[in-house]
C-alpha cells in the first residue's frame, strides 16, 4: 500500500509501506479521508517521544470497511483502542486506559496510508449524505466535546455563560462550536494566524479576537476558558481571562513548562481540568451531532492529496495554512 511515512524530524516520504497485518477480531479499513492534527505536528517536528521515526502517523480517519466485522459500511474511526476490562474503561472513561493504544504510535501504524486495521467497536457507521471529508472531523471535534462536557460539569450547567476558547485550529474550533451545539450564545475565539479568520468566522456566530486583545481586556472576563493550545502563554492568558470561581479545561499539549498564575487561582478559587482526547460517549455523541447537523456546514477544511502531505506540513510548520484543517486523501 501506499503511505506518508515520517522518516525524521520535518521529513516526510510518500512511499510503498507493507499492508496492515489484521489482528483476529479486528477491521481493515480502506482510509478515504485523514485530517493532519497538532500531535502529528510535533511528532513531525521531532517534538513527540512517543512517536519516534519511522511511523506512519495520522489518527483523524474515516473509510470503508474492507475486511472483518461490517465489511463494505463507510465509517468514521475512533483512534483509540483500549482494553475494555480496567476500571477506566468500566467507568467509561476509556480515554484514561492505562493500556490504550492509538493510531500513529507503535504498535499502531497510523492512517495516513491507503489501510488501517482497527477494533470493530471503534467504529462509528456513516449515513450515506455525509462526505468521508466531513465524517473524518469526528475526531478533532470529539476533542472539543470532551472538553465542553467537563467545563459544563464543573460549572453547574452553560447557561448564560461566557466562554473563551484559545486556539482557532481544529481542536479550538470543535470546542466553540461544542458549545455552540450545546446553545451557548457568547462564545470568543481567540487565534493569532490572522489567516484563519474568515474560516472561524464563517464557522459560526463568535467573536473572534487576538491574543494582544485578551491582554487589553480586564482580567476575569470568563466563566470558562478552553485552552486547545497548550503553551505556556496561552496558559498565562487563561489564567487572566478566567473569572474568580471560573474553570480552565486544558486540551492542548503545546509544551510542558509554565504559564499558569496558580497565585491567582488559588486565591480566587480558579478549578483547572485537564482533557486528554474523549470518551467512546464522547465520540458517538460528537458523530450524531456531525450528522444531524448540530455543528453547522462544516466546510473550513482544506483537502489534498496524501501523496501532496510533506508540502502540506511544511505549510502548516511555516504558517501558510489558512484553514483549520488540511485532510488529506489517500
Amino acid at each position: 500500500m501506499k503511505a506518508l511515512v515520517y522518516t525524521a524530524p520535518e521529513r516526510l516520504v510518500y512511499r510503498e509501506q507493507p499492508a496492515p497485518v489484521l489482528p483476529v477480531g479486528e477491521c481493515l479499513v480502506r482510509v478515504e479521508a485523514v485530517g493532519i492534527c497538532g500531535s502529528d505536528m510535533h511528532a513531525y517536528l521531532g517534538h513527540d517521544e512517543r512517536r519516534p521515526a519511522p511511523l506512519i502517523l495520522g489518527h483523524e480517519a474515516a473509510g470503508v470497511v474492507v475486511d472483518g466485522p461490517g465489511k463494505g459500511s463507510r465509517v468514521t474511526i475512533n483512534p483509540l483502542a483500549t482494553c475494555g476490562k480496567c476500571r477506566a474503561c468500566r467507568e467509561g472513561r476509556n480515554n484514561l486506559c492505562p493500556e490504550r493504544q492509538i493510531l500513529s504510535m507503535a504498535p499502531r501504524q497510523g492512517a495516513f496510508a491507503e489501510l488501517i486495521a482497527i477494533p470493530p467497536e471503534n467504529l462509528v457507521e456513516v449515513p450515506d449524505h455525509v462526505s468521508f471529508e466531513t465524517a473524518c472531523l469526528a475526531e478533532p471535534l470529539a476533542c472539543g466535546w470532551h472538553a465542553m462536557r467537563l467545563g459544563a460539569h464543573a460549572l453547574g450547567g452553560l447557561l448564560d455563560t461566557k466562554c473563551l476558547v484559545i486556539g482557532g485550529g481544529a481542536i479550538g474550533l470543535g470546542a466553540a462550536l461544542a458549545l455552540k451545539a450545546n446553545s451557548v450564545a457568547d462564545v470568543t475565539i481567540s487565534e493569532a494566524n490572522q489567516r484563519r479568520v474568515p474560516a472561524l468566522t464563517s464557522a459560526g456566530d463568535f467573536h473572534v479576537i487576538t491574543p494582544d486583545d485578551i491582554l487589553g481586556q480586564e482580567p476575569g472576563g470568563y466563566d470558562l476558558v478552553i485552552d486547545g493550545v497548550g503553551f505556556s502563554a496561552t496558559r498565562a492568558a487563561a489564567s487572566r481571562a478566567v473569572r474568580p470561581g471560573g474553570i480552565i479545561v486544558h486540551i492542548g499539549l503545546g509544551d510542558a513548562i509554565d504559564g499558569l498564575d496558580i497565585r491567582r487561582m488559588t486565591l480566587q478559587e480558579v478549578s483547572f481540568i485537564g482533557a486528554y482526547t474523549y470518551t467512546p460517549q464522547d465520540f458517538r455523541d460528537t458523530a450524531a451531532a456531525i450528522f444531524d447537523g448540530r455543528f453547522g456546514n462544516l466546510d473550513w477544511a482544506e483537502c489534498r492529496a496524501l501523496e501532496e502531505g510533506a508540502e502540506a506540513f511544511a505549510d502548516i510548520r511555516a504558517g501558510r495554512a489558512a484553514a483549520p484543517k488540511i485532510i488529506l486523501r489517500p
